[in-house]
C-alpha cells in the first residue's frame, strides 16, 4: 500500500499550480491556436450559483408593563409581551465570468523582382507582405492580455529547391531571398509562414500552445534569353 501511495504524492506534487486553481478568486486565462486561429479564453467564477444567507435578528426587549395597586386592595397585573425573532434572508450572487475570443495573423502574398518573365541564371528576388513580429492587446472580462508573435517562413521554389529563415525578404535593391532558375518553365512557388509566441498576463507571460501554419502559392514562368548573333 505504502508503494502505491508514493507514486500517487509525486504525481500530486508534479502537477502545475493552474491544475488545482479554481478561478474562484483570480481570472484562469489561456491562449492557444485552433484551426490556424488564436484563441483567447478567459474564467473567473465558481460557477455562478446563488448562496443563500440566513440571518436571525435578535429583537429588543420589551419592557414589562407594571402598573400600581390602587387604593383599594387589588392584585397586581403584569402583561409580558413575547417577542418574534426577525428572521432576513440575504441573497448572493458569486461572480461568473467567462469569454473566447479570436483573433487573425496577417496572410502573406508571394512577390517577385522582376515581375514579367524573369530569365534564367539571374537571381530571381523573392519576398512576402508578412510583418516580421506581431502583436495585440486585448481586453476580456475586464483582463488584458498581450499576445506577441513571430514568424518563420519555409519557401519551395519549385524545382525541387528549399529556404528556411525569418527574414519576410525585400524587394530590389535590399533583397534578402534569392533563386537562380537553370531551366526555362513554369514554377510554382510555394512558402508556408508559421507563427509561434507567447502571451503576457498580469506579469507572468507563457507561451502559446501550438503552432498556425499559413501556405500561400504564386506561379512564376521562366524564360531563356534570346540568342543574338552578331559579325
Amino acid at each position: 500500500m505504502k508503494r502505491l501511495l508514493i507514486p500517487i504524492f509525486l504525481l500530486l506534487f508534479s502537477l502545475p499550480v493552474q491544475a488545482f486553481a479554481d478561478c474562484s478568486t483570480t481570472a484562469c486565462v489561456d491562449v492557444f491556436t485552433e484551426n490556424n486561429q488564436i484563441i483567447i479564453t478567459a474564467k473567473k467564477g465558481n460557477g455562478g450559483a446563488a448562496t443563500k444567507k440566513t440571518t436571525v435578528v435578535a429583537p429588543k426587549p420589551k419592557p414589562t408593563l407594571w402598573f400600581p395597586p390602587k387604593p383599594k386592595p387589588a392584585p397586581t397585573v403584569k402583561r409580558t409581551y413575547k417577542a418574534r425573532a426577525k428572521v432576513k434572508k440575504v441573497v448572493t450572487q458569486s461572480i461568473n465570468l467567462s469569454d473566447r475570443l479570436i483573433k487573425m495573423v496577417p496572410t502573406s502574398t508571394i512577390a517577385y523582382q522582376p515581375d514579367f518573365e524573369p530569365l534564367v541564371h539571374v537571381p530571381v528576388i523573392f519576398w512576402c507582405d508578412v510583418p516580421s513580429f506581431f502583436q495585440s492587446r486585448v481586453t476580456i472580462i475586464g483582463e488584458v492580455i498581450d499576445v506577441a508573435l513571430r514568424p518563420g517562413f519555409l519557401w519551395e521554389f519549385g524545382d525541387g529547391t528549399f529556404m528556411q529563415t525569418t527574414n519576410p525578404g525585400a524587394p530590389y535593391p535590399n533583397q534578402k531571398i534569392t533563386h537562380t532558375y537553370k531551366q526555362p518553365g513554369t514554377y510554382v512557388v510555394g512558402l508556408v509562414a508559421t507563427w509561434n509566441g507567447d502571451f503576457s498576463h498580469q506579469g507572468v507571460t507563457r507561451a502559446i500552445s501550438g503552432t498556425i501554419r499559413i501556405p500561400s502559392f504564386a506561379v512564376i514562368t521562366v524564360v531563356s534569353a534570346n540568342s543574338r548573333f552578331t559579325k
